[in-house]
């Protein structure tokens, strides 16, 4: 988990490929079992559950947590609390990441004004197991047992979302399809933010695709290259029912379209590509004047 990593230009920044799932524009979140004063007081803002993470952004810009990210590797002790006087809430535990601005561990406690609570929740350990291939409900964890990977500061290039990144498939993934019914607002077009960098932790991915994430040395069982077990297409393939560890032919082509574009299921005969003006800082002005002399 790191702190204030997961926000710019006023929007959530993710990572290439990944996904948003649901997006609450209602949640508060109280933080304990940490003294740092960014824990400190009652947040509010967004929430953005995705294909790797939960992400919080707040919706105060004087508040010193602008964003938190919560990748699944690092969560723990998850769980719906529903009590007999008050809100529904979901409560956990979350473990930093290295050099991700703040150390140790930190509980929290997150309700939703609007409601929600309960499929949020529930959401959250589906798409955990669907990407670790564990419960992260438990008080223990495998993956717990090393240290999550470090935090990779962004790379400096990032450029407005394509659609499909805050619009989840409609067959859903691996037969389960998020409860948009629940959440069924959108982030807004100009506030999602996307860099060229991977997601350095797994997730997960419709129809089998592999999950995207980029290596992260160190972390995992021992004799892995990057710390998790690579199957076949080059993904981290859970067991989830329907996905057989099997990938068809029409998958590996929707595979192979997504290392370059966005790939839509629905429309196999399509890809976004980004312009390469996403991709690419504009020229310095030497650069631009010795390509002008060229040119003459």
């Amino acid at each position: 988990m790191s702190l204030n990593t997961a926000h710019i230009n006023g929007g959530v920044l993710i990572h290439s490929g990944e996904q948003i799932l649901l997006f609450s524009d209602h949640v508060a979140i109280e933080w304990s079992a940490n003294d740092a004063h960014a824990f400190k007081g009652k947040k509010s803002g967004r929430i953005f559950l995705t294909t790797h993470r939960v992400i919080f952004n707040s919706s105060s810009p004087s508040e010193e947590m602008q964003s938190f990210s919560m990748p699944f590797v690092t969560l723990s002790e998850v769980e719906i609390e529903q009590p007999v006087f008050g809100a529904n809430y979901v409560r956990g535990k979350v473990r930093a990441q290295p050099n991700g601005n703040w150390v140790g561990e930190v509980k929290f406690k997150m309700t939703f004004k609007h409601g929600g609570a309960i499929e949020f929740g529930q959401a959250l350990l589906r798409a955990a197991h669907y990407a670790l291939n564990e419960d992260i409900s438990g008080a223990t964890r495998g993956a717990m047992n090393n240290v999550p990977p470090p935090y990779e500061p962004p790379q400096p290039q990032w450029y407005a979302a394509p659609p499909p990144a805050y619009a989840p498939p409609p067959q859903g993934y691996y037969g389960w399809v998020p409860p948009t019914n629940m959440f069924p607002q959108q982030p807004p077009t100009d506030g999602v933010f996307m860099t060229d960098a991977p997601p350095p932790y797994p997730g997960i991915y419709p129809s089998g695709q592999p999950n995207g994430y980029g290596p992260a040395p160190g972390y995992g069982p021992p004799g892995s290259a990057s710390g998790y077990s690579q199957g076949a297409a080059g993904g981290y393939p859970p067991s989830a029912p329907g996905a057989g560890g099997f990938t068809s032919a029409a998958d590996a082509k929707a595979a192979e379209a997504a290392q370059s574009a966005y790939y839509d299921p629905n429309r196999p005969q399509m890809a976004y590509v980004p312009p390469p003006a996403y991709y690419e800082n504009p020229p310095s002005y030497n650069q631009a004047m010795t390509n002008k002399k060229k040119e003459q």
